[in-house]
């Protein structure tokens, strides 16, 4: 009898997750049930997995609606109707046609349309005309044509009436109203819950018709999911012999190229590779990953390819990683083993700039029916709920904030604040939205339609209305193609030195870089701001304190990093033991053995597996799913249970002590969650000695490029004074120099028009059109005369000093500028021939360093005509600077420093503590660390200059100062107010 249940996949509607609503159905005795959700198919598979472990056959459809209101709805007669139904819903969301009315011909789908809208239908032979209980009393007044064609629709949306609270809320805020202003036509009926299927036939017991109708639907549609299939494209050329042998020519022929003739360990390893891969069947899934890499590559584009398929010899042979796994030792069952059913992970990194490029390839080169971005459902989390709810009930803005602030506060009790509570508890991960996937690309064998309809978002490829997590339960296995700010700037320096220098770099030339001497230099002193991922305080801090000056060390620093080591404690340890290698005791000899390479430390990914399979006795399957449930990759809370408990009676039986079990256990959770496989930090430690070679022997020219790539861990202006540190002459913006972007010249940095406050896009591309076309510009009236510039527009260059090659001060120009554009015409138009102009006799301007400042600031985001030091109201800069603390250790201390940036993390006790990084008067970098009890008292305010007072430590090597006192420094008036 239930043909129209709605799951909370009908977003800010239902109230019910998949499985409770199949739980409720089988509670009430249903043995057929329709999942219709509003507009999509996301919970379709959860629902059938959920069906067949209950006994009930289920039946997969789609209510359409247009803003709101009922058009018809969708059921599927089998697989293929389900398919039909996708198509139909994909069609409208990716060409943005509005639904149409009536529906289209389905050959294995049914159509039911309300009862409004229906009477003047020619039904045809598979649509129907649904009738709900309410409307039952309508019956006799129906025409016998239409009743014969008639289905009761007994909508089902809650599991009970008293969640009808919660569905009023949702629907409020899909609405963008006030609950009180809700109307009939924005929710569903306070009934809508399932009863026993023999009082629903109450209703219509004069008309038995309706009841056979309704039951024989619901006997004829069933939906099959076949979830251990693998789903990925089968079959990269002809056959799966041939892709063999295609795989294995690839491979062999970059053996060649990565080891040379005669390396017996190389092909070894690649045969035996081979034959597990095929043995799986997962050589198309590898030469698709080849085909995207020899597309990008051809059109000249860098990649980083990193995941766990970056274990594999194969992929580093097939160009697909940059990663040696014979020269790290990777382990090959992270990558892939006998027992895996799915394939490695590829993820491959491009410029932001080119990832587009490389997506709109695989689309087309695979079709758009057997492609798809994967898709994200967003959820109702955290300080949003409070605030979505106080908006629906009416609340101004500071109640909320103050709800969301200090919910417990006597204050905040009364019936609404209640309200809002109990109801946001009840929607908590409710899903909100459907977004996309970072990077996830799926290539199907089946047209994807066959699976989930597609939504359009702004992105502009079609998108999976389901997640990674659904997108694996059903076999299918993504690709990530993802895009990074480091590789933009490392393809962006090559150019700039090419441009600058008229040298051609091989950034590829990743053995070289290992062992250059200056790379090592800056590597060991932690220089390396603007560098991939190594740039941030607490990586150049860990760097310096592990004195690191090679690959390897790099590799494990990019995963002790990661939060979970830092936080367990074992990130210290892990570098005493790196210093003292004798001088600590293994928790148990089994993992000397495991863990040598890392001191007995678990650093990545790898070691978990090794711990869980060879110290407690997991085989690898199961350490791999503890592996990854851990990371957030499995969502099967019942297998994730039964892992651990096998992994706490494996070790029982081993004869281990409670207290080693339970420190192992710990370490585990702790590393599982955050650190990297061994393969993707080796990738990123590639990618780090790229932008530390660039830097360390181009450094003008790679911050040009950092700059200019935005992104990166600071803000620009952090860059642009690490620029002058490097040398470069900081030039303000000028009309015949700068470009859009920052660019070079020699040791001259101009600073490109985008960073200009309020600067018009289009007019910056006319500055740099016309001066390629006719030519720099001699004047103020010249470029007035040749670009057709506003006064708005002109005034911003002045006051930034984009015309100070002029020899004239700013307010001689502004004078000009008013003069020759007129106020009543936007812009002028550009003259055929120099009019000349009239010449003024005027006084003398004054031009002050300070006001050039604070336009700076306002127009930059920071100054470049003085530092920030200058802007102080004191001349005291401190009793030492950066370079003195290591001579003060153990000292307490003054400093000055303008703040950088600041991290915040909570202690064990859920104390707030900080670090803090500033630049010194010297424009050196320093760090900070501010326990809770100084924080209390003396708080960062912002950004500006600091007056510290703290006494220096020394941790491996590694200075900073442990903040006792801090207040920001009063700076000079603005002059021109």
């Amino acid at each position: 009898m239930y043909l129209n249940c709605h799951s909370y996949y009908s977003l800010r509607y239902g109230t019910m997750p998949v499985e409770r609503l199949v739980e409720a159905a089988e509670a009430t005795g249903i043995r057929h049930l329709a999942l219709t959700d509003i507009n999509n198919t996301t919970g379709i598979p959860d629902f059938v997995r959920e069906c067949n472990a209950r006994g009930i056959t289920p039946a997969a459809g789609i209510e359409f609606r247009s803003d709101n209101k009922l058009l018809y709805i969708g059921i599927a007669r089998n697989n293929e109707g389900f398919c039909q139904l996708n198509s139909f819903l994909s069609n409208c969301n990716i060409s943005g046609a509005p639904l149409p009315f009536p529906a289209p011909e389905f050959s294995d789908a049914y159509i039911i349309y309300p009862l409004g809208k229906s009477m003047e239908l020619k039904l045809k032979e598979n649509e129907y005309v649904g009738i709900k209980p309410y409307e039952s009393s309508r019956l006799i007044a129906i025409p016998k044509s239409i009743l014969n064609k008639s289905v009761i629709l007994k909508p089902v949306t809650m599991a009970t009436a008293e969640e009808y609270h919660v569905h009023r809320s949702l629907r409020a805020i899909d609405r963008n109203k006030l609950i009180s202003h809700l109307v009939a036509e924005d929710t569903a009926m306070p009934d809508e819950i399932f009863i026993p299927e023999q009082k629903v036939r109450e209703s219509y017991s004069l008309y038995p018709q309706i009841a056979a109708n309704t039951v024989k639907i619901l006997e004829e549609c069933s939906l099959s999911i076949d979830f251990g299939k693998p789903k990925n494209k089968k079959i990269y050329s002809a056959s799966r012999y041939d892709d063999r042998l295609l795989l294995e020519k690839l491979a062999l022929d970059g053996m060649r190229y990565r080891y040379g003739d005669g390396n017996r360990e190389a092909e070894r390893r690649v045969r035996s590779e081979l034959e597990v891969i095929d043995k799986l069947g997962f050589s198309s899934y590898f030469l698709i990953a080849w085909d995207i890499i020899r597309y990008s590559m051809s059109c000249g584009f860098y990649h980083v390819g990193r995941g766990s398929g970056a274990n594999s010899v194969v992929a580093y042979c097939l160009k697909i990683t940059n990663v040696d796994p014979i020269d790290l030792n990777l382990y090959f069952e992270r990558f892939i083993n006998p027992r895996r059913s799915s394939p490695p992970d590829f993820d491959i990194d491009y410029s932001w700039k080119e990832r587009d490029t490389v997506l709109e390839y695989i689309f087309r080169r695979y079709g758009n029916r057997h492609t798809a971005l994967l898709g994200t459902v967003n959820t109702f989390r955290g300080r949003s709920i409070v605030r979505e709810l106080g908006k629906v009930h009416g609340l101004p803005a500071d109640e909320i904030d103050s709800l969301i602030e200090e919910p417990s506060a006597g204050t905040n009790r009364g019936d609404i604040p209640d309200a809002i509570f109990s109801t946001g508890i009840r929607i908590v991960d409710y899903p909100n939205i459907r977004s996309i996937h970072a990077g996830g690309v799926l290539i199907s064998e089946e047209p994807v339609c066959c699976y989930t309809a597609l939504d359009m978002p702004p992105k502009g490829f079609p998108t999976t209305q389901w997640d990674m997590y659904t997108a694996e339960e059903l076999g299918y296995e993504k690709l990530d193609i993802l895009s990074q700010r480091g590789i933009g700037h490392i393809r962006e320096s090559a150019d700039i030195i090419r441009r600058n220098r008229g040298v051609d770099v091989d950034i590829h030339a990743i053995q070289k870089f290992k062992e250059d001497q200056l790379v090592k230099e800056h590597l060991r002193n932690g220089d390396a701001k603007g560098c991939f991922y190594i740039e941030s305080p607490s990586m150049r801090g860990l760097l310096q304190k592990l004195r690191c000056d090679d690959y390897l060390t790099l590799v494990a620093a990019s995963s002790v990093i990661r939060p979970g080591v830092a936080r367990s404690g074992m990130m210290r340890e892990f570098i005493y033991r790196f210093h003292n290698p004798g001088k600590f005791e293994y928790i148990h000899p089994v993992m000397k053995d495991l863990l040598q390479e890392t001191f007995g430390v678990m650093v990545y990914q790898e070691d978990v597996l090794k711990v869980c399979h060879h110290f407690a006795g997991l085989d690898l399957a199961d350490a791999d799913t503890l592996r990854r449930a851990m990371s957030g990759k499995y969502r099967s809370k019942q297998e994730m249970q039964k892992i651990t408990e096998r992994f706490f009676s494996n070790c029982r039986e081993k004869g281990y002590p409670e207290s080693i079990i339970s420190e192992v256990w710990r370490q585990i959770e702790s590393f599982a969650g955050y650190s990297f496989s061994k393969a993707h930090s080796a990738s990123y430690a590639v990618e780090s000695f790229q932008s530390l070679w660039l830097k360390a022997h181009y450094p003008l020219e790679f911050m040009v490029a950092v700059i200019n790539n935005f992104g990166g861990f600071y803000r620009t202006w952090v860059y642009v004074h690490e620029a002058k540190r490097q040398g470069a002459v900081i030039e303000l913006p000028c009309i015949n120099k700068s470009d859009y972007k920052t660019n070079i010249y020699g040791n001259h940095i101009y600073l490109g028009f985008i960073h200009i406050e309020n600067l018009e896009t289009t007019f910056a591309a006319m500055i740099t059109d016309e001066r390629k076309r006719n030519g720099e510009f001699t004047g103020l009236d010249d470029f007035v005369n040749r670009v057709g510039a506003t006064l708005e527009q002109t005034i911003i260059l002045i006051r930034v000093g984009a015309f100070r090659f002029s020899g004239k001060s700013k307010a001689l120009l502004l004078w000009e500028a008013h003069m020759l554009i007129n106020r009543s015409k936007n812009s002028p138009a550009p003259t055929l021939f120099n009019p000349g102009k009239r010449e003024y006799i005027m006084p003398s301007f004054s031009q002050n360093a300070l006001e050039d400042a604070y336009d700076e600031i306002e127009l930059l985001g920071f100054p470049v005509t003085l530092s920030w030091f200058d802007m102080l109201e004191t001349s005291f800069r401190g009793e030492i600077a950066a370079s003195g603390m290591s001579s003060r250790v153990g000292k307490r201390v003054r400093m000055t420093g303008h703040l950088v940036t600041v991290k915040y993390i909570k202690t064990v006790k859920r104390e707030w503590m900080n670090f803090g990084c500033f630049i010194d008067p010297e424009g050196q970098f320093f760090d900070t660390t501010h326990f809770p009890q100084s924080l209390k008292s003396y708080p960062f305010r912002g950004s500006g200059t600091y007056l510290l007072l703290g006494k220096i430590t020394d941790e491996f090597g590694y200075k900073t100062m442990e903040v006792e006192k801090m207040a920001r420094l009063p700076v000079r008036a603005d002059p021109r107010y």
